[in-house]
């Protein structure tokens, strides 16, 4: 087991004894919240130290890293987050979504918080505008929840016929009610009819197919959100057992055989809220560094997948894919 992955099951008592010796050795100690799995996120974790040697700071030597991890139950994350506050961390990152940032806020007015979010944080108000946020919060968005529309076309334009979406939602993240929004407009303005079935625990997965596949849907989207990922290969395997054609947000869902993606790049933005970490860690306030916005969206594209469903991608779709899996 990694040594990581064992503190955070721990809990806060493992944290005490690497709080202690950074404190006596003046080391500075970061708390890392993050809505998933160790194991489903190690990459953004290697990803976000990355960002802090960039800036000087390097996990052991001169910075200290305090994992807390919900495994998807957002529920979990208020309790997460007084733990890293009570551990006096220096500077708190919350990752994975919203609900990590709301769970941070409420857990401290004073410790700078880095955030990666998929929504708008002015509009959610947890900045005052994206140039200058104020406060003691700033981070990168990448802006996923706002994607919806788009995935909608990806997916009408590899399957033109398809004249129903099943969708499957998590009404525990709080963008949900807003991406559902966009994507029964973006449905609603080329005919297609939509499918919602919820699951919030992986327990809920095998109800919420049968759900969705009563319905007979042409084609499948998976919503943005951080649970799901952590996810994703339980994800992609139930989409093949159906055998239909589904759209999902990151790379990471078509590096496991889903048949097409389009999101941000992720590893980047934790690598941005790595070194947006260590430069607070220098003294740099959270107040004066912008939020970062992402600026190159990836459409990855799982031919294996589409050959195993019968289907053939447009040439114009290929041209514009920034990965083909063949």
């Amino acid at each position: 087991m990694r040594r990581r992955a064992f503190i955070a099951g721990l809990g806060g008592a493992a944290a005490w004894p690497l709080v202690a010796r950074g404190q006596q050795s003046g080391m500075p100690v970061v708390g890392f919240l993050q809505s998933g799995s160790s194991g489903a996120t190690a990459h953004m974790e290697a990803a976000f130290n990355r960002g802090l040697k960039e800036v000087g700071f390097v996990e052991g030597q001169n910075v200290g890293i305090v994992y807390r991890y919900a495994d998807g139950q957002y529920d979990r994350l208020p309790m997460l987050a007084d733990d890293l506050v009570r551990s006096h961390v220096a500077v708190l990152v919350a990752t994975g979504g919203d609900s990590t940032i709301l769970a941070a806020k409420a857990a401290t007015a004073t410790i700078p918080i880095v955030f990666t979010i998929g929504s708008d944080p002015v509009a959610r108000g947890y900045v005052a505008s994206l140039n200058r946020p104020g406060g003691t919060v700033t981070g990168v968005t990448l802006f996923t929840s706002n994607l919806e529309a788009k995935r909608i076309g990806l997916l009408r334009e590899l399957v033109p016929k398809a004249d129903g979406i099943g969708v499957l939602n998590n009404p525990t993240y709080p963008p949900a009610a807003d991406q559902l929004k966009e994507v029964q407009a973006a449905a609603a303005s080329v005919d297609v009819r939509v499918v919602v079935a919820n699951a919030s625990d992986e327990r809920d997965f095998e109800p919420a197919f049968a759900l969705l596949f009563q319905q007979q849907p042409s084609a499948l989207m998976i919503s943005s959100d951080p649970f799901f990922y952590t996810r994703r290969e339980q994800l992609v395997g139930l989409v093949a057992r159906h055998a239909i054609p589904a759209i999902y947000e990151w790379r990471g869902y078509a590096e496991a055989g889903g048949l097409m993606s389009y999101g941000t790049d992720l590893p980047d933005a934790y690598r941005q809220a790595g070194t947006y970490t260590g430069r607070i860690l220098k003294g740099e306030k959270p107040a004066d560094l912008p939020v970062l916005q992402p600026t190159k969206f990836e459409l990855v594209i799982n031919l294996r997948t589409a050959k195993t469903l019968g289907l053939e991608a447009p040439l114009s779709l290929l041209a514009r894919a920034d990965e083909v899996i063949e």
